[in-house]
């Protein structure tokens, strides 16, 4: 695959999306355990959130490494890895959480009946910000990257403001 242009507005619309699943899930941890594990609605709904949330991250990404780095038809656990090699994510840390957070969304897809109400709710508690760190990781990325392929293109004219990724809230 030959790399690019980076479509900001395909990233920022990922980005956007998954924080909005985010708060959601935030809504949800603010219930408390007992409160969350005693309706059998919340557990489906974090896990759909969580879900989803993970794949618009997991496609941001996706765009950046085929446009980016003319990667393309990666599998969660590639992307994981590669974001990590081609440096859409600097945070070691984070990086290597990234297979984690794709395994974790492999069996909420493929072994949905397996995962507990118990384990959601722990996520919730524990590695929301894992997924806000990454959104902001690629924010930073698709920056750059943008930035990488006007360099190969017609430069930006100087009347033009630079097209810019905001963080929403």
């Amino acid at each position: 695959m030959t790399p690019g242009r980076v479509n900001l507005k395909i990233v920022a619309d990922r980005l956007a999306l998954a924080r909005r699943h985010q708060a959601d899930l935030e809504t949800l941890k603010a219930m408390g355990a007992e409160v969350f594990a005693g309706d059998r609605r919340n557990p489906a709904a974090a896990e759909s959130f969580l879900r989803r949330a993970i794949e618009a991250l997991f496609d941001a990404a996706r765009h950046l490494l085929a446009k980016g780095h003319g990667l393309g038809g990666l599998e969660y656990r590639d992307v994981a890895r590669l974001a990590r090699e081609r440096q859409l994510v600097v945070d070691e840390a984070l990086a290597s959480r990234l297979v984690q957070i794709a395994g974790f969304r492999n069996r909420l897809t493929h072994y949905y009946d397996e995962v507990t109400p118990e384990e959601i709710f722990h996520v919730l508690e524990s590695d929301l910000g894992d997924l806000e760190a990454f959104a902001r990781e690629l924010e930073t990325a698709a920056m750059r990257l943008a930035g990488a392929t006007e360099d190969h293109e017609d430069p930006p004219r100087s009347d033009c403001p630079p097209t810019r990724i905001e963080p929403t809230r």
